[in-house]
This record gives structure tokens, C-alpha cells and sequence, in this order.
């Protein structure tokens, strides 16, 4: 990184202690988020930070990066407020300003981007360079955000607007932004969460090129298998506490039971039906052309049975959101049919969904899954707000009730039923995504993504009301990019390749190298008279 603000980094001993964290605490109205939470950070070291959702890390994190100030307990950081490097003295980290004059640069799940701008003003946003008359110095702005686009393999001009960008390059830009700050802390909250396999191996190395030259680095991930790889140490937080920390090559039982307080005994808890039921969901021959006629997806035809989860698999761009949102009604489609308990279901009618009983859990729950700004129970209760409104008047005490069942159903963490849904931690939020489509009276359930971003025991429970929906006679949908995910919850799973069926494989001969092997194909057969299932996993990982 030679020549882009090379005024905040030093080359810290390896070893050398960059940031501590002493007895934080930290209470909102209703939930204490920290509770003494005790943690250190080294030069040339990656740290995990691992807890459940609602834990406490992301508190913690914006606490070190000036969005929140602990009320009780003490940050040491090694300088002092005249930017000497003599060892930790106490800081108070008011603003960004403030941690970034400190060497601390965080990349948040939530990304910190302004779609109107480029590539090049995002990154050095509110920190230019300038030329000798105080002008902003495009070129030289275009230059070094060049060469650190070409650092995390970012192949993009830096003269693009980010609103172009998909989702894992805008991952990929904010990694890019944090690294223009030269910091000595690097923090990293969920950074893999939507990102392929191969840009994860990508952003692995940087991680390590950074350890090696002395940065101190936070790291915040759900994959255990992330922490082996990439960690040196690991603490554990547990309801606000920070309850452990371990060696980076801690068993995964045993990060588990430090993280959840209890054993989980299967991982994937899937109670599979001795015989499924009649078909809920047909879909014959769907399909849809993009605006150049080029097709989203072609022919689609698969059935899912009451009692069943049907898993979709493929890999990036295979079409397996794009047909999720046509059964939904959310997109049309130009042929094919769709068919919920024998009844033909009108394309791009969401309402139409609604009433033959089908729910739709997104990909992007917080932009997609819920009003962010409204109450738990406005969201839990959002999708049967015909059924609680009589006369023009919403029986809200009902609304309440039922609201408050479902919520102790799933185990919301949350101080009470009139919290905004934009406070809850991740997994919190999902659970109200779910609990929508509960209280809707949901029959069949898509659910796209359903524990990305979320912790072990969430994922444990979400997979808990899977056996409960199946069981009732209900049957799910699963679109997932984490293949163990879709080959342990499924009872049969489908894959796409290029917008078609490639095939469909049974819960026995469902293995990673077979789903694999369906999804590269480069010319997917048409489906044959016994092959009338039609998958996709547009999932961008097959970790």
C-alpha cells in the first residue's frame, strides 16, 4: 500500500499491544447490550470475535469505532491523544474522527457507501488528496484507489458509480476503503458473509498480507470453519459477557457450547417424513427472458410435497432468486405455470400468493423482509393485516397477542413488542421475517438465504421451526449458499445451472461432489419424465 496515506500507520512490533478493552458496559432502554466485557488485541494478530447474534459484538465494535461510548469501564489504545506510539493509554473514541486519528478502521456489515458517487470518491470520501491550490486531485484520487482495487482484486474502473455494483464488489469496495486509512486496527464485522468462495480466499490473503506487516485485526464471523483458517486467538462473548477466550484451534463443539452455553448434539436437525404428502407447489415449464431476451431462467418445472423441504442449489447466476420472486409474484414471467394445492396461481399477483398461502423469505431481509423503522409487533403482524381489520378498524390488542405468541415462540431477544426492528441483532431480525409468515397462516415457505449472517444456535432454531412447519403439513422451500446447509436440511435437493434444471438428487445421493458436478454444467438437460423437479441455488458459495 505505498503511497496512500502513509500518515497513520507505523510498523508495530509484532506482539506489541494495540487495543484493550476493560470492563465495558454499555445498557439501552430495556437490554444491557455489555455487561464488563474485557478484550485485547495485538500487533500482528487476527483476533475472532465470536458470539451469537445479540451477544454484544456489534456494540462492542461501534464502541471502538466512535458510534457509541461505553457508560461504564475503559478503552486503552497504543497512543495517546497526541498521536505518540509509547505504549496503551486511556482514549475516549467520541466519533470516527476520533478512531480513525487512533489507527482504527472498521468495515460494518452495513455498508457505508454513497451510491452516487464512484468508486474513487467512496473510497476517499471526506479525506481527498489535494493539490498544492486545495483542489481536490481526481487524478491522483483515480490513481490510488486504482492500486488498491488491484490490491483486493477488485477488477473495476475506479470511475464507476457504486449503485452499478452488485453486492460482493461493494463488500470488496468497503475492504478497499478501510485499507486507504493505512490502520494499525483493522476491524471486520461478518466481511465473508457475501462474498464467493474464490473472494474469500482473496480476502483471506490480505488478511494475512496485513498480519504480516503488524495490523492488529478484530475479526467477526459465523463460519467456524473461518476461525481455524485465518484466527490466532478467540474470545467469546455470551449475553453481553465476554465468557472465554481460546486458542484459534479450539474444537467447534467446544466454541459452540462456550457460545450458545449449552451442547448442540446435531448441527442439522432435520426429521425427515416417512412419506411426503400430496404436491402444494407445481411449477411447469416457467420462464422468463431478461430485457435483451437473453433468459433469466427457461422451463422450469418441479413439485414440492406437504411434509418436505426441498432444497435449491446452483451457483452464481444460476436463476434461483429470480425464480423464488416469480412464485411469489414479486417478478412476472412470460410462460409457464405455477399451481398451489391443484389451483393456478396468477404470475406477478403477491396477492394472489398470499391468499393461496405462500410466504417469501428474502435474501435481504433488512431491505426486503422488513420495515425497518416500525414495531416488532407492526412487522410480525404485517402480512395478516386484512385479517385483524374489520370495518376500516385493526383489532390491535389482537394484533398484540398474537404478536407476543409468536415471539415467545421463536425466542425473540428483544425488550418488548414496540422495539423498531432495526435495533435487533440479525438473527432477532430473521426470526421476525419467519414469524411474519406464521402468523399469516403460511403453507408452503420460501426461505432465501435463511441463516446467512446468523449465529450457530440461531441457525439451530430456525432449523427447529423447519421440522415443526414440515411436521404440521406444511412444506419449505430452501435456497441456500451454504451447501452443507442445503444437503443437510433437504429431503430432496434440485440444481440449477445457466437457468435451468441440471437435475435433482434425493437426501442419499445428495453429496457436495454431486451437487457440484450438476451445477457446472454448461448445457443442463431438459427434464425427463421422471425428473420433474427444477432447482436453483444462486447461492454465491459453496463453502
Amino acid at each position: 500500500m505505498t503511497g496512500v496515506d502513509d500518515d497513520v500507520r507505523d510498523d508495530a512490533p509484532a506482539g506489541r499491544e494495540l487495543l484493550r478493552v476493560e470492563g465495558v458496559t454499555k445498557s439501552f432502554p430495556g437490554v444491557r447490550a455489555l455487561d464488563g466485557v474485557d478484550l485485547s488485541l495485538r500487533a500482528g494478530e487476527v483476533h475472532v470475535l465470536l458470539g451469537e447474534n445479540g451477544a454484544g459484538k456489534s456494540t462492542l465494535i461501534k464502541m471502538l469505532s466512535g458510534a457509541h461510548r461505553p457508560d461504564a469501564g475503559r478503552i486503552l489504545a497504543d497512543g495517546g491523544p497526541d498521536g505518540s506510539r509509547d505504549g496503551l493509554h486511556e482514549v475516549h473514541v467520541r466519533s470516527a474522527q476520533d478512531a480513525e486519528r487512533l489507527g482504527i478502521a472498521t468495515i460494518h456489515q452495513e455498508f457505508n457507501l454513497v451510491p452516487g458517487l464512484t468508486v474513487a470518491e467512496n473510497v476517499f470520501l471526506g479525506r481527498q488528496p489535494r493539490t498544492a491550490l486545495r483542489l481536490i486531485d481526481k487524478k491522483a484520487m483515480r490513481s490510488r484507489a486504482a492500486e488498491l482495487l488491484r490490491r483486493v482484486r477488485l477488477d473495476v474502473s475506479p470511475d464507476t458509480p457504486v449503485a452499478e455494483l452488485g453486492i460482493a464488489r461493494l463488500q470488496m469496495v468497503e475492504i478497499a476503503k478501510a485499507l486507504s486509512l493505512r490502520a494499525r486496527v483493522l476491524i471486520m464485522d461478518e466481511p465473508t458473509a457475501v462474498l464467493t468462495s474464490e473472494e474469500v480466499g482473496t480476502l483471506f490473503g490480505l488478511v494475512r498480507e496485513l498480519r504480516d506487516e503488524g495490523v492488529g485485526i478484530i475479526f467477526i464471523t459465523h463460519h467456524l470453519e473461518e476461525i481455524g483458517a485465518l484466527g490466532d486467538r478467540v474470545t467469546v462473548l455470551r449475553d453481553g459477557r465476554s465468557v472465554a477466550e481460546v486458542p484459534a484451534g479450539t474444537d467447534e463443539d467446544e466454541l459452540i457450547r462456550l457460545m450458545v452455553g449449552r451442547d448442540i448434539a446435531e448441527q442439522y436437525p432435520r426429521q425427515r417424513p416417512a412419506a411426503p404428502g400430496a404436491p402444494l407447489l407445481r411449477v411447469r415449464g416457467l420462464t422468463r427472458h431478461g430485457p435483451n431476451g437473453t433468459p433469466v431462467f427457461e422451463d422450469v418445472g418441479f413439485e414440492v410435497r406437504a411434509g418436505e423441504v426441498v432444497g435449491l442449489a446452483g451457483l452464481v447466476g444460476a436463476g434461483r432468486t429470480e425464480v423464488a420472486r416469480a412464485l411469489f409474484g414479486v417478478d412476472r414471467y412470460d410462460a409457464g405455470t405455477v399451481e398451489v394445492d391443484g389451483r393456478a396461481l396468477a404470475p406477478g399477483d403477491v396477492r394472489a400468493a398470499l391468499r393461496a398461502g405462500l410466504g417469501l423469505v428474502p435474501e435481504d431481509r433488512k431491505g426486503q423482509g422488513l420495515v425497518l423503522d416500525a414495531s416488532i409487533q407492526d412487522n410480525l403482524t404485517l402480512a395478516r393485516l386484512d385479517r385483524d381489520t374489520r370495518g376500516g378498524l385493526v383489532d390491535r390488542r389482537g394484533q398484540r397477542r398474537a404478536a407476543a405468541e409468536v415471539a415467545e415462540r421463536l425466542k425473540v431477544r428483544m425488550s418488548g413488542l414496540g422495539q423498531h426492528a432495526r435495533t435487533l441483532s440479525g438473527g432477532n431480525q430473521q426470526k421476525v421475517v419467519i414469524g411474519k409468515w406464521l402468523l399469516a397462516g403460511t403453507r408452503l415457505l420460501i426461505l432465501d438465504e435463511p441463516t446467512r449472517g446468523i449465529d450457530v444456535g440461531a441457525k439451530v432454531e430456525i432449523y427447529q421451526l423447519v421440522n415443526e412447519l414440515t411436521a404440521a403439513g406444511h412444506a419449505v422451500l430452501m435456497i441456500s449458499s451454504d451447501l452443507p446447509e442445503v444437503l443437510g436440511m433437504s429431503d430432496r435437493v434440485l440444481v440449477m445451472a445457466q437457468g435451468r434444471l441440471a437435475g435433482e438428487l434425493s437426501a442419499e445421493e445428495a453429496t457436495q461432489d454431486a451437487v457440484m458436478e450438476l451445477a457446472v454444467r454448461q448445457a443442463p438437460a431438459a427434464p425427463g419424465p421422471h425428473d420433474t423437479n427444477e432447482s436453483a441455488m444462486e447461492g454465491s458459495d459453496v463453502r
